[in-house]
């Protein structure tokens, strides 16, 4: 199957282990698939995030709690002292983000996975994408809390 008959940023390229099998690489992120692309590639990241809501937020509530009654600055206080734990090597993102993160992606140590421009809030999307992956975020402020993010991907 030539490049040129798919979308743009992909490329065909063929198996070394499944030998006459195609995969598909996104030029843009180096990610592969074995499904056919049906649209152009597009630059993606992933991260890890731990988020704390305050009164503030546009749901103040969370798996943990039914009413968050929190100030914006008790928020950011509380984060901050978790930022400080995690860089000083006392315990990791993911483990601090399952018991303490207000989002549901606690159960998950944090973990968004990965996603494209426009699927977060801008200021998350950006500060997303100015990490280098392993990097930790200073706190970052949008509708839905503040939150502390790693690069992963």
């Amino acid at each position: 199957m030539a490049d040129q008959d798919l979308p743009e940023g992909w490329v065909a390229r063929q198996s070394r282990k499944q030998e006459g099998k195609t995969y598909y690489l996104n030029t843009l992120t180096n990610a592969s698939q074995w499904e056919r692309p049906t649209a152009p590639a597009t630059e993606t990241m992933r991260c890890s995030h731990l988020l704390v809501k305050h009164a503030e937020s546009r749901r103040p509530s969370s798996w943990k709690q039914d009413t968050i009654t929190r100030s914006k600055e008790e928020a950011l206080e509380i984060l901050k002292g978790h930022r400080q734990r995690i860089v000083s090597g006392e315990v990791e993102f993911g483990t601090l983000a399952s018991t303490e993160s207000d989002c549901s992606s606690a159960r998950k140590g944090g973990d968004l996975g990965w996603f494209g421009r426009g699927q977060m809030q801008r200021p998350f999307e950006e500060a997303t994408l100015a990490l280098k992956v392993g990097d930790i975020s200073e706190p970052i402020y949008t509708d839905s809390g503040i939150h502390i993010i790693i690069r992963t991907g």
